[in-house]
């Protein structure tokens, strides 16, 4: 489990990213590099970290279904992901 701190500051990262998304693309269509630089480090998308929705674990994010491999296993064995069942041959 991550640390809530942690969870919190990709929230903030996340907000930040959106609030300033329409002003850097319009800095980098105009080529303004020098306005671009001036803008929070948090602005950039990609600082942006993938982390599970449930647990906060940065590795093993499996994206189609925004949480990580461990949940998914979990989640899979005890059917509730729908269409999703364990390989058996």
């Amino acid at each position: 489990m991550a640390k809530e701190s942690m969870k919190a500051r990709e929230v903030k990262r996340a907000r930040l990213v959106a609030k300033y998304a329409a002003k850097r693309a319009q800095l980098k269509a105009e080529g303004d590099y020098d306005a671009l630089q001036a803008l929070p480090k948090n602005a950039s998308p990609v600082r942006l970290h993938n982390r599970c929705s449930l647990t906060g674990r940065p590795k093993g994010y499996i994206r189609q279904f925004g949480i990580s491999r461990i949940q998914f296993r979990e989640m899979a064995s005890k059917g509730l992901i729908p269409g999703i069942k364990k390989a058996s041959w």
